[in-house]
């Protein structure tokens, strides 16, 4: 075909209302049900081929921990070369395969999910992850739409940057994809992270060994019903669910291992990246590693902030989807007069959020995602009880006899350098530190000091001396700075999402950054008429 394809200009997909009486609402109340009742046998999906290994584990609604609704295969090292084979096997064609051709696949993706796919998605993030409706919509459907949608677009202007040609010469790069696979590891709380972090090196031409969170397999299957359903070749996405060390450990032995695609936590993002030098010698390149990990996600207010917007930056940043996103707000920085005026409505609207199960669409809030992430908030929710230096305002309450529940909470601290306000939590938990009004500067170096992490973070403020101020100070401790905005929420062609420190290498998930990690380029110069004498002018005399 004698043409030079143009990726369409993408658009972010709209976020449906699911208001009463409305077509989507009916939908995804149906699909729900329908999905409640039945236990789904999840197999492993390598080379398009089902595998089951009769290693099984649960797939449990965590906001009623008795329903099972999915039970699964794991994958061991028999499994592990099954796949690299695979992956090796479709990389031939898969890489030879026209951009156009490509794009085409991951496009249908997005139509398919913004179509007849989205209440299915939905329903198993929301079943399978304890999602309300609007957090499943705005993630399992309208990011991952976004996401292959931004990515195909970002992948041609990738490859239209080419270098100048002078006469007689054409230069240009050949954008290779990495020589061997790539291991999307992927977590529980965005089923659109998973999708895209097997997606995007795809798009670039990579086949991938994909291992999703256990805790988010039933979400992760539909996934690959999606991929399957656009036309994706077998073996370029390879699903193989299991513990950490069975599926880990081979997969980076392997020679043919390529890079690393990871959100998940800290320490296992660091125990990856010291197995993968200490297997550095087995590799045919050095692989490339990309990860987003942790965060300590800060809300700063100054004495001219809105008090109103403050509150709600709180309440939405802090405990939408259960405080259960690495963007979350964890720790506020508030000035004692301005925490004086809205502390007593802030612990009155809290009071007011209703938890639950999530199909009552009246709940604002659901369970965390299983026991041992329950008993570790409850661990710090107990520090915080017993502190002489910290107290509970609001919440604190945690119950897990039918879901794991725990209430949203506030603590507040009289100590800059409190547990809860240095270390991950990863649930509705949030610790503010009242501060002094004149001590503004000095909490701002506070606050740039006291986290490991530099994910996302917030400044509310109406003196514009004041945000260009925190803006300095805290230039390093957020990859995403929000101005007047709770610090969650990053729309892929808007914000792209990441951060440094220790929490991750910020290669900018939904933009051409995170792209051009997943490619190898090779500099082509062609002469049309090469020379014929080895001699140079200046030869000519002594």
């Amino acid at each position: 075909m004698n043409s030079i394809l143009q990726a369409p200009k993408p658009q972010n997909e709209p976020i449906l209302s699911y208001t009463l009486g409305s077509k989507e609402k009916k939908e995804i109340k149906a699909k729900l049900a329908e999905m409640k009742k039945e236990i789904i046998e999840i197999p492993l999906i390598i080379g398009g081929k089902e595998i089951r290994t009769g290693n099984m584990g649960e797939i449990r609604t965590p906001h009623e921990h008795n329903h099972i609704i999915a039970k699964y295969h794991k994958a061991g090292k028999k499994e592990i070369e099954m796949a690299a084979k695979a992956a090796k096997e479709a990389k031939k064609d898969w890489d030879n395969m026209p951009f156009g051709q490509r794009a085409a696949i991951f496009l249908k993706a997005a139509e398919l999910l913004a179509g007849p796919m989205r209440a299915a998605l939905n329903a198993s993030t929301m079943l399978g992850q304890s999602k309300n409706v609007f957090q499943a919509e705005i993630d399992a459907a309208c990011e991952l739409v976004d996401f292959f949608r931004y990515n195909v677009y970002y992948a041609e202007q990738i490859y239209k940057q080419q270098p100048f040609s002078p006469l007689g010469t054409w230069n240009y790069v050949d954008y290779r994809p990495l020589e061997g696979f790539v291991f999307a590891v992927t977590p529980f709380n965005f089923t659109s992270i998973a999708g895209n972090l097997s997606a995007a090196p795809a798009i670039m031409g990579n086949t991938i060994l994909w291992k999703p969170a256990s805790t988010a397999v039933h979400s992760a299957y539909y996934l690959m019903k999606l991929f399957q359903a656009a036309g994706l070749p077998d073996g370029v996405i390879n699903m193989i669910q299991g513990s950490g060390h069975e599926v880990g450990g081979p997969v980076l032995e392997h020679s043919d291992f390529a890079g690393i695609h990871f959100t998940g936590s800290t320490a296992v993002f660091k125990g990856m990246w010291a197995s993968a030098v200490r297997n550095l010698d087995s590799y045919k390149s050095y692989p490339r590693i990309v990860g987003e990990t942790g965060g300590k996600d800060f809300i700063f207010a100054h004495k001219s902030a809105d008090p109103i917007a403050l509150k709600t930056a709180i309440i939405r940043g802090a405990f939408e989807y259960q405080g259960q996103k690495c963007s979350a707000a964890s720790r506020a920085y508030i000035p004692k007069s301005l925490w004086s005026e809205i502390k007593d409505d802030l612990i009155a609207q809290i009071k007011t959020i209703k938890m639950g199960t999530v199909e009552d669409f009246t709940n604002a809030m659901n369970a965390v995602i299983d026991e041992a992430s329950f008993d570790n908030i409850k661990a710090y929710i107990k520090c915080a009880k017993e502190a002489n230096d910290a107290n509970i305002l609001v919440g604190g309450k945690c119950d897990k006899k039918e879901g794991y529940f725990i209430e949203p909470t506030i603590i507040e601290t009289t100590s800059h350098d409190f547990r809860t306000i240095r270390e991950e939590i990863f649930g509705p938990v949030i610790t503010v530190y009242p501060y002094d009004d004149d001590k503004f500067e000095e909490t701002l170096k506070i606050c740039d000091a006291t986290s490991p992490y530099a994910l996302t973070g917030a400044i509310i403020a109406q003196n514009r001396q004041a945000i260009i101020k925190a803006m300095e100070e805290l230039r390093n401790a957020a990859g995403n700075f929000y101005i007047n905005d709770k610090p969650t929420g990053a729309v892929v062609g808007q914000q792209p999402f990441g951060g440094a420190r220790g929490s991750g290498t910020n290669d900018k998930a939904g933009s051409m950054l995170n792209l051009i990690r997943w490619v190898s380029p090779r500099t082509v110069k062609e002469t049309f008429v090469p020379a014929t004498d080895y001699r140079y002018p200046f030869m000519e005399e002594k």
